[in-house]
């Protein structure tokens, strides 16, 4: 398990900037597969062999989601699932962002 995915997200208050620049790239490069888009979300595509693991994929990031009290964006479909993060409260990212993306990159697909 990385380092972040051993630390628990920090609800956001508001009144903190969003990371920018060389923060997002250090954290990038500790949840494999993440993209840092526009400085802004995360986003990764995770692909399964048909529809029912998608469903089981999505219930298990909604599990953590909830024990983390912070929550993605969840589209998926036959064989696919994408998830996009960010903080909602700032617009942008935060350090809980990168947590939850190392937190999902555990679940055993």
């Amino acid at each position: 398990m990385s380092e972040l995915a051993s630390k628990k997200c920090v609800p956001c208050k508001g009144g903190v900037p969003p990371l920018k620049g060389d923060a997002l790239r250090i954290l990038q490069g500790q949840v494999e597969g993440w993209n840092v888009i526009e400085e802004h979300h995360l986003l990764k595509t995770f692909k399964f062999p048909d529809f029912r693991k998608s469903l089981d994929f999505v219930n298990q990031v909604g599990k953590i989601a909830e024990e983390q009290e912070h929550h993605p964006v969840i589209t998926f479909t036959w064989g696919r699932v994408e998830i996009t993060i960010y903080t909602h409260k700032i617009n942008g990212l935060t350090e809980s962002d990168f947590i939850l993306a190392a937190k999902i990159n555990t679940i055993n697909k």
